[in-house]
């Protein structure tokens, strides 16, 4: 580290997500949740829908499926018909609010929770769809700790190309 440079204090998870759904950081309409492209363009979204439905599907009776940062639930939403429960979780408590009204099953249960720091539900999937690239590498860490807790975890994450800065 160079001379005089302060090291860096991550902002707390918490307050970056809310900070993004409050100021439409990734798109969308003014008062709207919306999760980015990632979670709703077709390209991005399609394959792994069907790829997931197909393993819930595999299953003799229906799994527990967590889904661990489940944003504006617009790829969950395609999934809950596939599970015996479906608990979808974000750390974000408005975003969590407003799903809670949008959407409705019987096995469905929305938590606000940070997964970093928080106790996990118990299940038998874990679902971790681009959560990760948002988090510390001492958050991942803990996460990670969390998920020996599931006999399956279906982890997908961006990849960056070119240079870019770890998290730290």
């Amino acid at each position: 580290m160079a001379k005089n440079k302060k090291p860096k204090n991550p902002w707390p998870t918490k307050d970056a997500m809310a900070q993004i759904y409050e100021k439409n950081l990734w798109g969308g309409k003014k008062s709207e949740f919306y999760s980015g492209l990632g979670s709703h363009h077709p390209e991005t979204i399609d394959t792994y829908i069907a790829v997931v439905t197909e393993l819930l599907k595999d299953f003799e009776t229906p799994p527990v499926v967590c889904d661990l940062g489940c944003g504006d639930f617009n790829v969950g939403k395609e999934l809950v018909k596939y599970s015996k429960r479906y608990v979808a979780i974000d750390i974000v408590p408005d975003l969590i609010n407003h799903n809670q009204k949008e959407f409705k099953a019987d096995n469905l249960e929305f938590r606000c929770m940070d997964i970093a720091k928080d106790d996990l539900p118990l299940g038998d999937v874990a679902i971790l769809r681009q959560v990760l690239q948002h988090l510390s590498n001492a958050e991942i860490k803990r996460v990670v700790e969390k998920l020996y807790d599931y006999k399956y975890i279906i982890l997908t994450e961006h990849l960056p190309e070119g240079d870019f800065e770890p998290n730290k």
